[in-house]
């Protein structure tokens, strides 16, 4: 007779644990999907490959002598719950990641077009004559560019201006030296035309210089002397990104302390004293043992302008 209730009981609890189990498998195969899609976002070079989540049971204190024992399927219930919640925690995780990335790209498109439309303006604004930031501190003519000096003040020349005949007939009448090193007289052609104040064709000649002898002592010559044509032609802009370049790209070149001293100057016709201040600490902290008394004190007269701290 026990026998025979406990095969009924047995057999009425068959349905329940099917439907169970049917629920169960029905939970993994959503999370699985949804598994997949949080994949396709996290890796999207994944080709679809599905990876395994590395989720175990923690390990539980087993049950003293004759309490009965979890079933299975209640065991599984919970872990397959256990995994739908970090499966949300992490779809949350990816979604507020996301959207903060989408703001950073945001911002940084907005910065790029702000900072396109200002150096369209530059090049569309007439250039204004520039002041000397200090007096001439002497120069070696016979070697090229005045050792430093102060953007010297002549007729404004705009963009537009290059185009010109005027412009380019002046330019033709500049000598081409040949003194046999290809190098030195690109980089001298490039000084007789900023000398000449053909400052278009000169900033041509001098990209070229960099751009074709790259390790010549002349390119650190010509990337300067780059960046005070962009000075006298007005163009404050374009001078502090070639000034920077020289420093940044070729450090210990001859004429990288100079880029440094004119950058701050480019700075402040950019009203930007305070930047300004932190290239002439910049000068002094890298290059302080090796500039000459006389850069040493403009650096101080471009301080005190600057109202350095």
């Amino acid at each position: 007779m026990r026998t025979i209730i406990w095969a009924l009981a047995a057999t009425s609890l068959l349905p329940i644990a099917a439907a169970a189990q049917s629920n169960v498998e029905g939970r993994v195969g959503k999370l699985e999907s949804e598994m997949r899609a949080v994949q396709r976002k996290v890796f999207p070079g994944g080709a679809g490959q599905y990876l395994q989540p590395e989720i175990t049971r923690p390990d539980a204190p087993q049950p003293a002598g004759g309490t009965p024992a979890t079933s299975a399927v209640a065991d599984l219930t919970g872990r397959v719950t256990a995994l739908e919640q970090q499966m949300a925690s992490m779809t949350d995780q990816i979604e507020q990641t996301g959207y903060k990335l989408r703001q950073l790209q945001d911002q940084f498109d907005a910065y790029k077009r702000a900072n396109d439309a200002q150096l369209r303006n530059l090049s569309s604004t007439p250039a204004l004559a520039m002041t000397p930031a200090s007096a001439p501190l002497g120069g070696d003519g016979a070697d090229g560019e005045p050792a430093r000096g102060p953007a010297r003040p002549g007729t404004p020349v705009s963009v537009a201006a290059a185009g010109d005949t005027a412009p380019s007939a002046a330019a033709a009448k500049v000598d081409k030296p040949d003194t046999g090193d290809a190098a030195e007289d690109a980089y001298l052609y490039g000084y007789r035309l900023w000398t000449a104040k053909q400052y278009p064709q000169a900033e041509a000649q001098l990209k070229k210089v960099v751009a074709d002898y790259p390790k010549h002592r002349r390119a650190s010559w010509a990337q300067n002397l780059l960046g005070r044509a962009y000075l006298d032609e007005g163009k404050p802009s374009l001078a502090s990104m070639a000034f920077y370049d020289n420093y940044k790209k070729m450090p210990d070149g001859e004429r990288a302390p100079d880029s440094l001293y004119y950058l701050a100057q480019a700075l402040m016709k950019l009203n930007k004293p305070t930047d300004a201040c932190k290239v002439y600490g910049e000068l002094t902290d890298v290059y302080g043992s090796k500039i000459s008394s006389s850069m040493k004190a403009d650096v101080q007269k471009g301080r005190t302008a600057a109202k350095c701290k």
